[in-house]
């Protein structure tokens, strides 16, 4: 069995109805959806989780109050043989080491997924893998990204993909 996910990271955005169609797109034809924070509005929450076959949210440093309050700041989940970590992480500036983030998990994850600082990333670190999706929208001299994620049994795949303009 496979199973295909889109990460998404840092979208910044208003309403749903200003999510990148390409975005919109990728988390309904997912079997998993993960967005790493920085999301900013309930209409933008509740349009992923309408649209994802299975959503997974955690919320960011610039997301509101209740916002917050109703989204874990660090999540777990095991997909196939994989444990993935997904977190948002507020304490870590633009060139913060990535394996400072094993600090957020009880148990090392295989994969980690994280936003926050609007850079594209895969790296493997100590025998897990670290993968910051970008910022999921084009501004000034920066593209849009998301992560495509495929899992195997034990097997990881991990491809970024830049979001075109319309």
């Amino acid at each position: 069995m496979t199973t295909t996910i889109t990460v998404i990271s840092d979208t910044h955005c208003q309403r749903w109805e200003d999510i990148h169609p390409t975005i919109k797109e990728e988390i309904m034809l997912s079997d998993i959806s993960i967005h790493c924070g920085d999301i900013i509005k309930q209409s933008v929450v509740d349009g992923f989780l309408e649209a994802a076959q299975k959503a997974i949210l955690v919320h960011g440093n610039s997301d509101p109050v209740d916002l917050r309050k109703s989204l874990p700041y660090v999540q777990s989940i095991q997909v196939e043989d994989v444990l993935i970590g997904i977190t948002h992480p507020a304490w870590g500036g633009p060139e913060f080491p990535p394996s400072e983030l094993f600090k957020d998990f009880n148990v090392k994850p295989d994969l980690i997924l994280f936003g926050h600082t609007h850079q594209p990333l895969q790296e493997t670190i100590d025998g897990t893998l670290f993968v910051n999706p970008g910022q999921g929208y084009a501004s000034f001299m920066v593209d849009g990204t998301l992560a495509s994620i495929t899992i195997n049994g034990t097997e990881i795949k991990s491809e970024i993909r830049t979001i075109q303009n319309t």
